[in-house]
């Protein structure tokens, strides 16, 4: 609890000094996104205090009607005709509009559902996980069915995020590594060719192999946040000072957020971030491993790298040591979506601790 709180209220700090000038330039008050992303927090608590009462067993039995809802989601997502309520934003066609300023982002959602269900498959196909046909190939064809479309919508990188957290859960709960090498060869040609055929892409990738080949063109993003991270030394620029939210870095609120604390707060500020994931991740697998039984377990891990993997996966992209992906900062970057869903996941963490605790006892 402790972690999540110091996580989302440095980000909400954070988000106010990196989107006022945005809101601003958008004839919003400077607090606009702060204020969301509070409201976001607060409807977030309530449902860490309801999951967490929740007995994260009957996850098990909710998996196939939850990854069903969520599937039929994407699918209006994506369907002609749906723009009334699919509207194509940036390109893209991602959100569900529930109302005026209501919104959610399934491939969001997707997370928590894939990972229920592959947690609660993997326990009933425990004396099969070691075969392709019988124990990976049936994992294979559902996680397709999900992360294809989330693909279409285009989402590239959450469709890639939805395969690493559910190939993870699959591997702790016994499926050979072998099979996801194998399947990872496989898949770099099909891969390799859906990025040629999109030229943003491909760009991104350019940028990530060079980020100073073209500063002002196919690396201005990850250049941009190179000179963010860069400007902040060892103690930064102080709050509020930095320069690149000035309309320099595109996204400083959401995809770039770490880019902006580097910035900010300098070395140190960077470092505190970092130990704070590092440390949730350590209460989280130890979690995992007090856990009653094998689905608690899975469950465990799947919850703690949907926040960790993100945050690293965001890390490494402000700091050109990924290709340039639009992943968030776990509690920290703007997005309700995003944020609901790691207080959800929190909320199962606290439910299986409590359950470990009782066992104990007994």
């Amino acid at each position: 609890m402790l972690l999540t709180l110091l996580m989302f209220s440095f980000g909400v700090v954070q988000l106010y000094s990196a989107s006022a000038f945005m809101a601003q330039s958008e004839n919003l008050p400077g607090h606009f996104y702060a204020v969301r992303q509070l409201l976001g927090g607060a409807v977030g608590a309530v449902l860490v205090l309801l999951v967490s009462r929740l007995d994260y067993r009957r996850w098990e039995q909710y998996a196939w009607p939850l990854l069903v809802f969520i599937t039929l989601c994407l699918i209006v997502v994506i369907m002609p005709g749906t723009e009334a309520i699919s509207p194509r934003i940036n390109g893209a066609r991602r959100w569900l509009q529930l109302g005026p300023g209501l919104s959610f982002q399934p491939s969001e959602f997707a997370k928590l559902a894939l990972i229920f269900w592959t947690a609660a498959l993997a326990v009933k196909k425990q004396d099969r996980l070691h075969s392709m046909r019988k124990g990976l190939l049936p994992f294979l064809l559902v996680w397709g069915v999900v992360i294809l479309l989330v693909f279409v919508q285009p989402n590239l990188s959450a469709a890639l995020l939805l395969a690493l957290l559910s190939a993870l859960v699959l591997f702790a709960g016994g499926a050979r590594i072998g099979h996801f090498i194998v399947l990872g060869i496989a898949a770099v040609p099909v891969l390799w060719h859906q990025i040629q055929g999109a030229s943003y892409r491909l760009k991104r990738i350019v940028a990530f192999l060079d980020p100073g080949a073209d500063p002002a063109g196919v690396s201005y993003q990850i250049h941009q946040s190179l000179i963010a991270v860069g400007s902040g030394g060892i103690t930064g620029v102080g709050f509020g000072g930095s320069q690149q939210k000035f309309g320099f870095l595109p996204e400083p609120h959401n995809d770039f957020l770490f880019a902006m604390v580097g910035e900010e707060w300098g070395l140190i500020g960077v470092l505190f971030v970092v130990s704070l994931y590092a440390c949730f991740a350590v209460v989280g697998y130890r979690i995992a491993l007090r856990a009653p039984d094998l689905f608690g377990r899975l469950v465990a891990i799947g919850m703690t790298n949907l926040i960790v993997v993100s945050a690293f996966l965001h890390m490494g992209v402000a700091l050109a040591l990924l290709p340039t992906t639009g992943v968030i900062l776990p509690f920290m970057s703007f997005g309700r979506s995003g944020l609901l869903v790691c207080f959800i996941a929190v909320g199962v963490l606290f439910s299986i601790d409590r359950s470990s605790r009782m066992e104990v006892v007994r």
